[in-house]
């Protein structure tokens, strides 16, 4: 059984107050809205080797898009799913290098805890971790709070389990909150071994990331 250590905690519960205090005073009272619904599930890796592997997350970062339309993230379409296929899962190297962490993201911290087993999200199966409204407007990519990972082996034994560099688990992938919409981001992730220890990082799986976009007016009436 494994979690990230008092430090890492600490790092995340300062981050997450700031965040939170820094959204505050930063939607308008008649700024439209629409919902984005937070997913995650898990393709392959080396998820084989678990018989559990419980991901606790915290809260979600997303980065609200600036002028720049042409950044790395996946741009998201009018097509009401949009995702990366290119044949065989690809998972991504993420190392902690690579995960924004500038003052433009906005922090929103859940009200509870939510814990996800990988193992159980094998075979396109998902797991609601949040709903919520933001503001209608695109967003650069979503990133996961990981707080905390629990992993037993196949033969019992315990693995140690994480993110890069104790980082938020990013998923460069655009996307839109259009107004009155509901937008369902899957986030994909698998545990990846590292070498022939019983170390392993958790990390993004590029063309198994999906947007879905429904119109929540068309379910009222």
């Amino acid at each position: 059984m494994t979690e990230l250590n008092r430090r890492t905690y600490l790092k995340s519960a300062g981050i997450a107050t700031a965040g939170s205090i820094g959204l505050a005073g930063c939607t308008g009272a008649n700024a439209a809205t629409g919902t984005l619904a937070t997913q995650v599930t898990d393709q392959p890796g080396d998820i084989a080797d678990f018989e559990s592997c419980i991901v606790t997350i915290q809260g979600i970062w997303v980065k609200p898009s600036g002028d720049d339309a042409d950044d790395d993230g996946t741009d998201s379409t009018d097509n009401e799913t949009t995702e990366q296929q290119d044949g065989n899962e690809t998972v991504e190297e993420q190392d902690e290098g690579d995960v924004d962490e500038s003052d433009g993201r906005e922090y929103h911290e859940f009200d509870d805890p939510q814990e996800a087993d990988l193992v159980k999200l094998q075979n396109g199966n998902t797991q609601l971790v949040d709903e919520r409204e933001l503001d209608a407007q695109e967003y650069e990519f979503l990133q996961l709070d990981v707080t905390g990972v629990e992993g037993v082996l196949e033969d019992g034994g315990e693995a140690d389990v994480g993110t890069p560099g104790d980082a938020p688990l990013q998923f460069k992938h655009r996307f839109e909150i259009r107004e009155d919409q509901t937008t369902t981001f899957v986030g994909d992730f698998t545990p990846v071994r590292r070498g022939q220890t019983e170390q392993y990082l958790l990390q993004p799986v590029a063309n198994g990331t999906q947007v879905e976009y429904e119109d929540t007016s068309q379910n009222s009436g």
